[in-house]
């Protein structure tokens, strides 16, 4: 009898141990199986993360100069592909059809002009386009064409200078600030021709379109070129005679938009198109390439 009790109490202890054995492995066993599972999907989290855009694929269709509008939303595109924006930049070599693009709804932005021009295209056309962010500015300078040094300029000399009302100006102030002509006080921004009160040399001052103005310098003694067109006809601003001053009116005034009907002014795509823009990235990229010629804004 004693035999059979020790038999019992020994079959009772091995099996009470298999239990909790089992049980404690059980236990480990899920315990690990739910670290793995919270590592995966920790893992997974942060890869979801990472995929993540901000955009579900939206494509903005802007309008564009060649140089350097276009080149810089080159630069800026990836980056913007990553937050989910597909850019479809159309260039165009024209200072009309960017802004009736987007006025018509057939570009979302454009990417080529000052808030002058801006403002001064909106009064013309009845247009109720804006600036949703600078981006740079392109200094203007004064070029050589059959003549080379402006402390000798001859009398009646040819200066050509932009053909619409606010880069006229801005040319006029060039002049100017060279000493070439003087304007009355506070013409400033809105000089014309008319504003002109002293012209010692009697220069001519040829209005010419401004991507034009490249190709006709075998015709004139000089002129005063926007920045862009400078650049897509191979000038550089160390070419120049003469720079618009980084301290004045100019400067202050001519910096380049990105430009959207009134009513898509608050588009988070869009507004994200400018912060990119804006980046230091594409800042330093700016500053790189273009030696002077195409300023970023500070």
């Amino acid at each position: 009898m004693n035999n059979i009790k020790r038999f019992i109490r020994k079959t009772f202890s091995v099996g009470v141990a298999a239990v909790f054995g089992a049980a404690l492995l059980t236990a480990c066993g899920s315990s690990s199986e739910t670290a793995a599972t919270a590592q995966s999907d920790s893992s997974t989290g942060e890869t979801a993360s990472a995929d993540t855009k901000q955009f579900d694929n939206v494509t903005i269709k802007i309008g564009a100069s060649v140089t350097p509008h276009a080149e810089i939303l080159r630069q800026a595109a990836p980056i913007l592909e990553k937050e989910g924006i597909t850019l479809d930049i159309v260039e165009l070599e024209d200072v009309v059809t960017p802004n009736t693009g987007v006025a018509d709804g057939s570009l979302d932005a454009n990417f080529f002009q000052h808030v002058p021009f801006l403002n001064s295209f909106n009064e013309e056309n009845g247009t109720d386009l804006v600036s949703i962010g600078a981006t740079h500015y392109e200094p203007f300078g004064l070029y050589a064409g059959k003549s080379d040094d402006l402390s000798a300029i001859s009398d009646g000399a040819i200066i050509g200078v932009p053909n619409n009302a606010t880069n006229e100006a801005r040319a006029l102030l060039l002049l100017q600030q060279e000493g070439i002509i003087k304007l009355a006080d506070g013409a400033d921004i809105n000089a014309t021709v008319q504003d002109i009160t002293e012209n010692p040399h009697n220069v001519d001052i040829k209005e010419i379109a401004p991507e034009q103005l490249v190709r006709s310098l075998p015709d004139l003694d000089f002129a005063i070129i926007n920045g862009n067109y400078a650049l897509e006809g191979g000038l550089s601003v160390k070419d120049a005679l003469a720079v618009e001053s980084a301290d004045g009116v100019a400067a202050q005034t001519y910096k380049n938009v990105v430009v959207v009907k009134s009513e898509r002014a608050q588009e988070p795509a869009l507004l994200e198109l400018v912060k990119v823009l804006q980046s230091q990235e594409i800042q330093d990229y700016i500053t790189k390439t273009y030696d002077g010629a195409v300023v970023p804004v500070q």
